[in-house]
């Protein structure tokens, strides 16, 4: 079944609001494996409005600790500062990503055609070092072969568009195709795919429904959101269920 890997920026978003030690980010952490998740998702911006250097190295600390079967995967622009960072904590996923530093979030994939040379061998020298590597991507089957061509383990395709056709059925069923012809192609040049970014958990069901061969989900923001309702440990099992391929 699909792995669901909790994006835990927005807990650290919100107890920055306040600079206070509540919300406890790496309890939530703990919650959210306890309740199935199989691993945590960190992105630590320059800025560090959300995720701190700290955080991924608690978070890493709970994993390797308490978790050992889990997985801590860490998302960034590949400067001199993230690279490091993931060398430290070894993180067992690095997802790259083409952010800007004042980004608000992620929102479009690589240019693998512009930064092929780059992204080579970043990903080269990750690999090396005992990483398995994803590439943000959009969900477009064309730029599935120029991602293999970096040698990249896997994508992580941006389901943001998907995500935001929510109230548009038919919006919504041309995003989906979308993404399932880019898993298609990517799977046919031997690249592994994970999806993330406003996946809800409907949203969630009908796409592994339809790619059940998606390795991955990474969510935050929506499922912070359902455990306003929920309950920390109720939401994560309610996305959790939704890995599970089910006819939609």
């Amino acid at each position: 079944m699909t792995m669901l890997s909790v994006n835990m920026n927005v807990a650290a978003l919100l107890r920055n609001r306040r600079d206070h030690a509540w919300p406890d980010v790496v309890e939530l952490g703990r919650i959210a494996l306890e309740a199935g998740a199989g691993g945590l998702t960190v992105h630590p911006r320059p800025d560090e409005r959300h995720t701190r250097p700290s955080d991924v190295r608690d978070l890493r600390r709970l994993i390797k600790t308490d978790f050992p079967e889990c997985e801590l995967n860490v998302e960034g622009f590949p400067d001199a500062r993230f690279l490091s960072l993931v060398e430290d904590v070894q993180a067992d996923q690095v997802t790259l990503v083409p952010d800007a530093p004042d980004q608000p979030t992620s929102d479009h994939g690589w240019d693998f055609v512009a930064e092929r040379e780059r992204l080579t061998k970043i990903v080269t020298d990750l690999k090396k070092n005992g990483h398995r590597v994803a590439l943000f991507a959009d969900p477009d089957a064309h730029h599935m072969k120029g991602a293999a061509e970096t040698g990249a383990d896997r994508v992580e395709l941006y389901t943001g568009p998907y995500g935001g056709a929510y109230h548009t059925t038919t919006a919504q069923e041309r995003e989906l195709d979308r993404l399932v012809e880019a898993i298609t192609e990517a799977e046919r040049h031997g690249l592994v795919v994970n999806a993330g970014h406003d996946l809800t958990v409907i949203g969630t069901a009908q796409l592994i429904a339809r790619a059940p061969s998606v390795a991955e989900v990474s969510i935050g923001h929506a499922l912070f959101c359902d455990a306003l309702t929920y309950g920390m440990a109720e939401t994560v099992r309610r996305y959790f269920m939704s890995c599970v391929v089910n006819d939609v």
